[in-house]
């Protein structure tokens, strides 16, 4: 989803709307709750700003000057992010969940008289499903968790000064001595 699409999907204005500079925006307490929601769709300061028809620096204000519209913002964030992890971690691993599907069952039988009769029904039964550890997802996770060793860039500056290289050539000759 683009942008464009996201602001039109949350009804947010695309243009930053117009106001003359060093007049006050006014704050109401609902605003907390309805930037608390915003949040959770992922939406950042630019948007609620463009929501509430202020600029940017207004919702910096608004933070600083009431409390409930900061904690709103934050725990709505927080929680996004929150759902976001699990759902990324969840992806990570191999797991086995339970759908259920609808299944055509078909009965085959003879009445008093030997004509066949078949009857047909729907029987909804529990499915077990592997899903697959989605691979992009690990490697994700494990790049920003522990980017030192699994970064796809390798440096050895790290293993100069850790270990000392010892070589066993075999039996021969030592080099350092001189041939008579």
């Amino acid at each position: 989803m683009t942008e464009a699409e996201a602001h039109a999907s949350l009804h947010l204005p695309t243009k930053k709307t117009t106001r003359k500079p060093g007049v006050k925006s006014e704050y109401r307490d609902e605003y907390g709750a309805q930037a608390h929601k915003l949040c959770l769709l992922g939406v950042q300061d630019r948007d609620l700003a463009a929501f509430f028809g202020v600029c940017r620096k207004t919702i910096l204000n608004w933070k600083t000057t009431y409390a409930d519209f900061a904690e709103a913002i934050t725990r709505g964030k927080k929680s996004a992010d929150m759902e976001v992890a699990a759902s990324l971690y969840q992806a990570t691993l191999d797991r086995v969940i339970t759908t259920k599907q609808a299944i055509k069952c078909k009965e085959i039988y003879y009445d008093d008289n030997g004509k066949r009769v078949e009857k047909e029904r729907v029987e909804i039964v529990e499915v077990e499903k592997h899903i697959p550890a989605d691979f992009r997802s690990q490697q994700f996770w494990l790049k920003n968790r522990n980017p030192k060793l699994w970064s796809d860039k390798y440096s050895d500056d790290d293993d100069i000064h850790d270990k000392a290289v010892t070589l066993n050539l075999g039996y021969g000759l030592d080099p350092h001595e001189t041939a008579d």
